[in-house]
């Protein structure tokens, strides 16, 4: 059975499934362009107001395939080089995606796997997931962005902790520590994501894409850069239609229908 990602609709939202089970949904460089390709159509689809990632069989990825890495080290070093930015095509086509990304996690999150939800902008996991940055427990460094995501998001022990230790760490420590965003009973993180993704559905798409852009820019900005994107974006955004209707509807205290 195929390594795949599979592609769903649900109302508004786009949902893309790790599908791997002879491999518990290990990743692999097919799975990084449909990724890609996913985000891009998406992207210019209207109809697609937020995307989740998740993964099916109840585990969300274990990460790499050690199978395909061990056979990668018969290979020049060029060949692993480019299986990598692969995977970081997908990881940086997330974080500048113009539409909120959830990650709903069941099971175990591992290594890349671990990267790859840290890379949307909400984590929903089940209260049982466990996350795992195993790249040390067999010599590794991370790659998907896990050691900028983790350095960013906790302070740097605590991010020293998960990726010098490789050890297990549960949902309600990173969903106390916020890293996870919203906890779910298990086998229904797809389901409360999808409900977070409605929510966000309902706001309006230029308001969400500045301030994803904006929080993407706001650790390498200086405050007077930062400043004037946000002057840039509010004024983009009052001049837009949303601007007026989100304005009127809440004098009228009326639910705003965004374009």
């Amino acid at each position: 059975m195929s390594a795949e990602l599979h592609s769903t609709c649900e109302g508004h939202t786009l949902v893309l499934a790790i599908h791997n089970p002879e491999h518990r949904n290990a990743l692999s460089p097919q799975m990084y362009a449909a990724g890609v390709e996913a985000l891009d159509a998406a992207e210019s689809n209207p109809d697609v107001r937020a995307v989740i990632i998740t993964g099916e069989g109840g585990i969300f990825c274990a990460g790499g395939n050690l199978h395909r890495l061990l056979a990668q080290r018969q290979q020049p070093p060029a060949a692993t080089a480019q299986s990598v930015d692969l995977l970081h095509n997908w990881i940086e086509a997330i974080r500048t995606f113009p539409k909120p990304v959830i990650a709903a996690v069941e099971g175990a999150a591992i290594g890349a796997g671990l990267s790859l939800a840290l890379a949307c902008d909400l984590i929903v996991a089940a209260r049982n997931a466990v996350f795992v940055m195993a790249y040390s427990n067999i010599a590794l460094s991370p790659d998907g962005g896990g050691s900028w995501s983790l350095a960013h998001a906790l302070p740097r022990q605590l991010a020293g902790e998960l990726l010098l230790l490789g050890e297990r760490i549960g949902a309600e420590r990173l969903h106390a520590l916020g890293v996870v965003n919203r906890l779910a009973e298990s086998g229904l993180a797809l389901a409360d994501a999808l409900l977070l993704a409605e929510q966000l559905g309902q706001r309006a798409p230029n308001a969400l894409a500045s301030t994803k852009e904006l929080l993407g820019e706001a650790r390498g900005n200086t405050l007077s850069q930062h400043l004037a994107a946000e002057r840039e974006h509010l004024v983009r955004n009052l001049h837009h239609p949303n601007g007026g209707i989100g304005i009127q509807a809440f004098l009228n205290k009326q639910t705003p229908r965004y374009e």
